[in-house]
């Protein structure tokens, strides 16, 4: 680890100044960031504190709708009573996620933002397309923890386990840079595709300073299931966040986030439709399910998530319906 300049702004202008000067990273909670200088992923010259940024840290909810400042801890996003009350399915990602002291540390922004655990990419030994490099190493290797959907390009899968949550219920981030903006959280995730060395859209000079969820309305019905290989500690096999708009038992609109899976949180647009307009029972929770990893791509060493998937999705589709663990 080589040495850097700590910088400590007190201002989000000031801040967005600092982190536009050249080898500059922002640190939060540094539970991703320092895993990266200890595996000499980043050498940054600066590090910009983001922590007395003011308003950063608060949880509000008024009127239903939430804001959370990008420095909220996951610890406080599972244990805030006011957005349990509003928003509890978010409480329940966030209760999931790592470990309780690692909980204690990690901010929602640095969360959503952190890098792929993709044992290539985090080894300094395999230089793979996301570090500049010409190859996928998991596709012909060890990808037993990899993505069963668009897999060609890079099969790693996205880490953040909240984000499937957050996206349910159709949440906002709040960008500060030269210009301040808002941008759907779907769309803050950048494919292989598009940029395979990049995985969020935030600019040289911008970060995360919040994110804002509207208001749940009365008909919602919510879940949230992580599927681990053991109950302590894991990174999740799969994740599923449901979110269904009912009249009586029929379904009016649907929304069903896939986390683990896919390079980027994937909505399982085809479970959607299966769902809308129907009446919602275990036999078409099983449609849904079985329509969601109809396009899976799986590869030699992860086709055991297929049906995991299939079985949690359904289950947590039931979950949101019953208000209980099926």
């Amino acid at each position: 680890m080589k040495n850097f300049e700590w910088v400590q702004p007190e201002t989000v202008a000031d801040a967005v100044a600092a982190l536009g000067k050249p080898g500059a990273m922002a640190l939060a909670g540094g539970v991703d960031l320092l895993d990266r200088l200890k595996e000499r992923l980043d050498s940054p010259s600066r590090l910009v504190s983001l922590r007395k940024l003011p308003g950063m840290g608060d949880i509000k909810v008024a009127g239903g709708a939430a804001t959370i400042g990008a420095n909220v801890t996951l610890a406080r996003l599972a244990a805030d009573p006011a957005l349990k009350a509003s928003h509890p399915i978010i409480g329940d990602a966030a209760g999931h996620a790592a470990t309780p002291q690692l909980r204690a540390m990690a901010t929602i922004g640095g969360n959503l933002a952190q890098r792929p655990r993709c044992w290539y990419f985090r080894s300094e030994e395999f230089v793979c397309r996301k570090k500049g490099g010409t190859e996928c190493f998991a596709l012909d290797g060890d990808n037993s923890m990899h993505a069963i959907y668009d897999n060609k390009l890079c099969a790693a899968t996205h880490p953040s386990t909240v984000v499937t949550a957050l996206m349910a219920l159709g949440a906002r981030v709040q960008i500060a840079g030269a210009k301040a903006r808002e941008v759907e959280l779907a769309s803050f995730f950048v494919t292989p595709e598009t940029d395979v060395r990049r995985e969020v859209v935030l600019a040289p000079g911008e970060l995360i300073t919040g994110l804002t969820v509207p208001a749940v309305p009365a008909n919602l019905r919510t879940a949230y299931t992580k599927q681990v290989a053991k109950q302590s500690f894991d990174w999740p096999l799969v994740d599923v966040a449901v979110a269904l708009v009912m009249e009586g038992r029929t379904c009016k609109r649907a929304t069903l986030v896939l986390g683990a899976v896919a390079p980027t949180p994937r909505r399982a647009t085809e479970a959607e439709r299966v769902l809308t307009g129907a009446t919602v029972d275990v036999m078409t929770a099983g449609r849904a399910a079985r329509a969601a990893i109809a396009s899976a791509t799986p590869l030699a060493h992860n086709d055991y998530k297929v049906p995991i998937l299939e079985a949690v999705l359904a289950r947590t589709i039931m979950t949101a319906i019953t208000g209980r663990a099926s």
